[in-house]
């Protein structure tokens, strides 16, 4: 665009803009239509006058691509505009007087010049675009909304002539509910207009809360009426919404809702004060379609309480020469614009001289040179607003789709009367071509590319604005992060946290939004009853987890349960003195039983270690010598070698001791029932009863231990549950019942060398151990019964010291009750150890 300077040149720009001859400029009759730039019916005589900048928007965009040869060369635009008063009736009746005969209200009549409407812009409301729509659709001619709409099923059937200038509106939702979770908002108030969009919206937005773990505080109806006397009916009916807001501990509000129910929210908490209600402090989250536009009658109205409002507004840039096109602006200078007196009295308060609704009141008469930068930014923006970008674009939608159609027609079209191109037969069904030609274009000035999706949608992101509202009244627009639907998933939020002003009673602080505040380290969360998920009550926390988190295992909670502590590991070490006097323990029987062992070997000629069966008497010290040394596998950090071979190495060594001793019995009680005449037993007395006894009792408790180790082995494992600070290291048996098996086949063989020794007490006691058999054994079963109980019900190392406890005193029980008197008689009575004093025994 050429840029002037000179007011003279650009008043007359401006003239031409809103009013052309058709001499003077070959038209392409009527082309856009803009319906509710302005609204002048809400609070009867007072006017919106921020939203005159739509109409300066659309005019700004006309003269751009007037000026511009690259687009519809020798083509000049056009438009006309319509107010929509926010009713249906004047929205139907301003559309259908387009498609009139001019001058009269004569639907499908055409007359000779008569112009021809090829594309509708507007309006700005989701009603008032439907209603344009039935129209459009009916006359085959395009509608671009600037504003929200209603998302509806099958849209594009109802409405195939319809374009949305504003992205989907559940992109917004997404926005929303990931910067509530941003900023860990979960308690918070939902606020919607009371109509069919109201309803749609808490139908969608409801389940999306509960599915991100948000709970909404409670939910008020904004009611969508546009006069008066209606609102404050409103506010005094319906006081109670605003103590509710009050009262609740949610500190944010999403509200949803259009230009209508913003007033009724500024008209409540404006009532506030005069009812002595308490100031408002929240933090504000609203949609694109709110704009926080003030009624000439409110420009001294404060705004304030929606200071540091978070909003997601479509985003808009700002085309070169806008602001210089703005300060140019003047009553004087738009002869056929019939808004322009209203905004300028309205915004100015004041009246102009050709004015002549207010004679003969006393009223400041406007000059028409007023600044419009001095007007405070609730009344007028010089800043290009979200939705004037939306008109702005709109027209250079329609602009290029026109300028494809003409290039597609070049080739056929044919010059009359010398200058006047035969492309006047162009219908505005044809611009529908937009859509199909998946049209993108890049707006040079602006540098943003604005393209539709097969939902007649615009393709584009969202700003995250801070709404900053100072006492002055003037209003800032602060872009502190975008949204942008077309990033990957959980990125789609970008936001700068310190770049955001919140409201005054926050202090700056990051506002907190909970249902509860946050429970004190070492207390956890528990939902209370008929409440939602978002509320709870603070407990401590169970054992062993902090703030209703569990650690990790190597660690465990200190005392407050507010931190970790490193735990120790537990397992029965030799640096310990359970431990460690284990050990010594079995080292010392150890050596007892190699002194014993010597002591027969260095006597084996001796008659009391001949009569005693010498090898079983040599295999059974050997074997209880294994006993006390294995003890030695269980004390130390469990490793795989140990854990695995620890059991099958007990197991195996005592039952070789038990079948050794129940070979001894057995022999005793043969050979002397083999001394009665004509006895059969003399065939079964020897050594070869003795170890085939050994052998087939050993060897069975072999196959149950290779069993165990081929099914379910034993391995090294940790138990992070029985102890709180601690981790005990041990050895999982793999299988208890084939540990228990085992153990059980070694108490079998007890019990039955206990019943033959028992049997076997009486006889002549020179030859006869089995008094001695009979008491090992009733040590040994004693030692073990009592084990089962004590090792189920104790943990860790004490389960390993108890286990190691009972292999050393029932070994030791077996080696003191059999060799001790023998080893009496070898050592301090060998008067005794002769052939003699064993017959006198024996008689």
């Amino acid at each position: 665009m050429n840029k002037h300077t000179d007011p003279e040149e650009i008043r007359l720009k401006l003239n031409k803009i809103f009013y052309k001859k058709s001499m003077d400029v070959l038209w392409l009759l009527l082309l856009l239509f803009f319906v509710n730039s302005y609204n002048i019916c809400s609070f009867h005589d007072s006017s919106v006058p921020k939203n005159y900048q739509h109409i300066l928007a659309l005019a700004f965009a006309v003269q751009e691509i007037n000026e511009n040869p690259d687009i519809l060369s020798n083509v000049s635009l056009g438009f006309h505009i319509l107010n929509s008063y926010y009713t249906a009736r004047m929205t139907y009746k301003a559309s259908l007087s387009l498609f009139s005969a001019q001058g009269r209200f004569v639907p499908n009549f055409q007359g000779h010049n008569q112009k021809k409407v090829i594309a509708l812009i507007g309006g700005c409301i989701s009603e008032i675009s439907a209603n344009v729509a039935v129209i459009s659709a009916m006359y085959k001619t395009p509608q671009l909304t600037y504003g929200s709409f209603l998302p509806i099923q099958h849209a594009n059937t109802l409405f195939p002539f319809l374009y949305q200038m504003v992205p989907n509106e559940a992109q917004q939702h997404i926005g929303v509910v990931q910067l509530l979770k941003h900023f860990g908002w979960t308690w918070i108030g939902l606020g919607a207009v009371d109509d069919d969009k109201g309803d749609q919206f808490l139908q969608t937005m409801a389940p999306m809360l509960d599915e991100n773990g948000i709970c909404y505080a409670f939910i008020i109806r904004i009611p969508k009426w546009n006069y008066v006397d209606e609102i404050i009916e409103y506010v005094s009916q319906r006081i109670e919404y605003y103590l509710t807001v009050f009262k609740e501990k949610a500190n944010v509000f999403f509200v949803y809702g259009e230009p209508p129910s913003f007033q009724a929210l500024r008209m409540l908490f404006f009532a506030a004060p005069f009812m002595e209600l308490p100031p408002l402090g929240k933090v504000w989250i609203v949609t694109s379609h709110w704009d926080f536009a003030s009624h000439s009658m409110q420009k001294i109205w404060d705004l304030q309480t929606f200071h540091g409002t978070i909003s997601f507004t479509v985003h808009s840039n700002q085309p070169e020469g806008f602001q210089k096109f703005l300060q140019m602006v003047r009553p004087s200078w738009f002869k056929r614009d019939g808004f322009i007196q209203d905004f300028w009295e309205q915004a100015f308060d004041c009246l102009l001289t050709t004015s002549k609704e207010w004679e003969g009141e006393e009223n400041k008469t406007c000059t028409g040179e007023e600044n419009l930068e001095s007007l405070p930014g609730g009344l007028f923006e010089m800043k290009m607003t979200g939705h004037s970008y939306n008109v702005y674009n709109a027209i250079y939608a329609v602009a290029h789709a026109l300028n494809a159609i003409f290039q597609f027609k070049s080739m056929y079209r044919r010059l009359e009367e010398g200058r006047k191109m035969a492309f006047q037969n162009v219908e505005p069904w044809q611009v529908i071509k937009l859509k199909k030609l998946k049209l993108r274009f890049t707006i040079t000035i602006a540098g943003d590319s604005v393209h539709f999706n097969e939902n007649a949608e615009l393709v584009v992101g969202f700003d995250v604005t801070n709404w900053r509202i100072y006492p002055n009244g003037s209003v800032i627009r602060a872009k502190v992060g975008k949204l942008n639907p077309q990033a990957s998933f959980g990125r789609e939020l970008t936001i700068h946290d310190d770049q955001i002003a919140w409201h005054e009673s926050f202090n700056q602080m990051l506002p907190v939004s909970l249902c509860n505040d946050n429970c004190y380290p070492g207390y956890s969360r528990k939902k209370k009853e008929g409440e939602k998920f978002c509320c709870y009550d603070c407990v401590p926390c169970p054992e062993g987890t902090i703030s209703n988190q569990k650690g990790r295992k190597e660690n465990y909670p200190n005392q407050d349960q507010t931190g970790c502590i490193p735990r120790g590991l537990s397992y029965l070490s030799y640096q310990e003195k359970l431990g460690l006097s284990l050990a010594v323990s079995a080292l010392a029987f150890s050596l007892i039983t190699t002194f014993v062992l010597a002591t027969f070997v260095k006597h084996k000629d001796t008659p009391i270690v001949k009569a005693n069966n010498r090898s079983l008497t040599y295999l059974l010290l050997i074997s209880l010598l294994l006993c006390f040394l294995c003890s030695l596998l269980f004390i130390g950090q469990p490793g795989k070698g140990t854990c695995l071979f620890r059991q099958m190495t007990f197991s195996i060594v005592f039952s070789v001791a038990l079948s050794s001793i129940l070979a001894k019995t057995i022999t005793v009680v043969l050979a002397f029932m083999a001394t009665k005449p004509g006895s059969r037993m003399r065939r079964w007395v020897g050594k070869g009863l003795a170890n085939c006894v050994v052998f087939s009792c050993s060897f069975l408790q072999a196959g149950i231990c290779t069993l165990w180790l081929s099914a379910s082995p034993p391995f090294p494992d940790t138990d992070v549950q029985s102890l709180k600070s601690e981790i005990i290291l041990e050895c999982n048996e793999g299988s208890a019942a084939m540990f228990y098996c085992a153990l059980g086949y070694m108490g079998f063989l007890a019990i039955v060398s206990f019943l033959v020794a028992f049997l076997a007490r009486k006889l002549p006691d020179s030859f006869n151990e089995a008094k001695f058999i009979t008491f090992s054994m009733l040590v040994f079963c004693s030692v073990w019964l009592t084990f089962v109980p004590t090792y189920l019900s104790t943990k860790g190392k004490y389960m390993v010291a108890v286990e190691v406890f009972s292999i050393l005193s029932s070994s030791a029980g077996l080696l003191g009750c059999i060799f001790s008197p023998k080893c009496y008689i070898i050592v301090l009575r060998s008067d005794l150890n002769n052939k003699e004093s064993l017959i006198r025994g024996r008689k």
